[in-house]
């Protein structure tokens, strides 16, 4: 199958998703001579690095999410449609939503992924991951509902319970959420409560690899733990949740269960594709990886659609090193930015670029204040350098000016007085 230049209409190209990818692809094209129609069932675009703060009352959500329409208004080649993509039909070329039909020349599909609890679906309800809004606000609730229900607890075995905290997943988010936790237990409410002492708080990082942030050097995991440490987390390395409940974990270490008591359990351990993987491969052919990712071409693009794009973490490429590229921001950007300049040239009846590469800049990981580790190539840093970077990395990643100010000053009051403002606790019960 061949795709020949639009000579009538302009070139639609038709998005489908508002993260890094979608975002970063439609600005490319701002000037681009295509029509673009970027649909997403969110009216913002939300910058997932920073929904931790929010999950621990560092930052509110409007300081890391921005109206896809205020993003893109400058694109006058760009419309901006709130609607939620649920089928295709490739060989007419539309795509199906819930509440109608849009047409395509070229189609991206950049839906990303969400939770995965390996088989054990009903984990969920008392084990929430973090993948949304929604999701850092009632994590949030959960968080600070422990330490209150404490307070008025005064039974001590109750108490110890609600003191306990359980982070399944020892990547990048888990790591964050657990220093974040234990700056607030040793920090910010260490002077608010009157019958118990947040710093008695447990913190409790589970892992099933043999170390912490197992994608970095062995160095950085050693060096990450220990900062860590000093937040009073303490790491549980080679170890399997087994069972999950509203009373509870059971994690499997050497074979032996160990049973801890908790109403408090955060999921970081694990992601699967969108569901409109599924629906590329019962329409478009597409294999799929066993994390459900869409298996692409060395230009991402499908094997028997030339037409159709998968980027960001739906997409599964790997034509570079043999394995699927991270789950990470950078990645999607770039493969955003690549289809954008393939399109170009498509449209333009040139012949299309090489196929695309990852350029890694590094990975970074933040633990607390003045405590990170990242990783340049051969280049290895931990604590303030580290951090400090990542600061600066993550402001200029923020898509509006108006964010990266409040974030910086939010950030800035909250480096000198240890303080979290957005602690609030929404949507539940006391």
């Amino acid at each position: 199958m061949t795709v020949e230049p639009n000579t009538g209409q302009p070139h639609r190209v038709v998005i489908i998703g508002g993260g890094f990818g979608g975002l970063y692809l439609a600005k490319a094209l701002r000037r681009a001579p295509v029509s673009v129609a970027l649909v997403d069932r969110r009216n913002f675009h939300l910058f997932q690095p920073l929904l931790y703060q929010v999950a621990t009352g560092g930052l509110s959500p409007g300081e890391i999410a921005s109206p896809l329409r205020v993003v893109l208004k400058n694109n006058r080649n760009t419309e901006v449609l709130l609607g939620e993509a649920v089928d295709l039909d490739a060989e007419n070329r539309r795509v199906i939503l819930r509440d109608g039909a849009i047409s395509y020349d070229s189609l991206i599909v950049a839906t990303g992924a969400t939770h995965h609890y390996f088989g054990n679906d009903q984990w969920e309800a008392v084990a929430p991951g973090l993948k949304t809004i929604e999701n850092a606000t009632e994590i949030r609730s959960r968080l600070l509902l422990a330490f209150e229900r404490a307070e008025r607890e005064p039974d001590p075995a109750a108490r110890r319970a609600w003191l306990n905290f359980v982070i399944v997943g020892g990547g990048p988010t888990g790591v964050e959420l657990a220093g974040a936790l234990g700056e607030i237990a040793n920090d910010t409410l260490r002077h608010d409560f009157r019958h118990i002492d947040p710093r008695d708080a447990a913190i409790l990082l589970v892992e099933g690899e043999p170390r912490v942030l197992p994608t970095f050097p062995p160095d950085l995991s050693n060096k990450a733990e220990r900062q860590l440490i000093a937040l009073g987390v303490r790491a549980r390395t080679s170890a399997r949740v087994t069972r999950i409940d509203a009373d509870g974990v059971t994690v499997t270490v050497n074979g032996r269960d160990e049973r801890i008591a908790t109403h408090t359990v955060l999921w970081a351990a694990g992601v699967r594709a969108s569901r409109l993987g599924k629906v590329l491969a019962e329409r478009a052919g597409a294999q799929l990886d066993r994390a459900g990712r869409v298996v692409v071409e060395p230009d991402l693009s499908l094997p028997e659609h030339p037409d159709i794009f998968v980027i960001g973490d739906l997409s599964s490429f790997t034509h570079q090193g043999g394995k699927p590229l991270p789950g990470v921001a950078p990645v999607a950007m770039q493969q955003g930015s690549y289809v954008a300049k393939l399109i170009l040239r498509r449209v333009a009846g040139r012949q299309k670029p090489a196929p695309f590469r990852y350029f890694n800049k590094g990975n970074l990981a933040t633990i607390g204040r003045n405590k990170a580790v990242a990783e340049f190539g051969r280049l290895h840093i931990s604590g303030f350098p580290a951090w400090f970077t990542w600061v600066f990395v993550h402001l200029m990643y923020l898509v509006e000016f108006d964010n990266r100010l409040l974030v910086f000053t939010e950030w800035v009051y909250n480096y000198f007085t240890r303080n979290r403002g957005a602690r609030l606790i929404t949507g539940g019960k006391p």
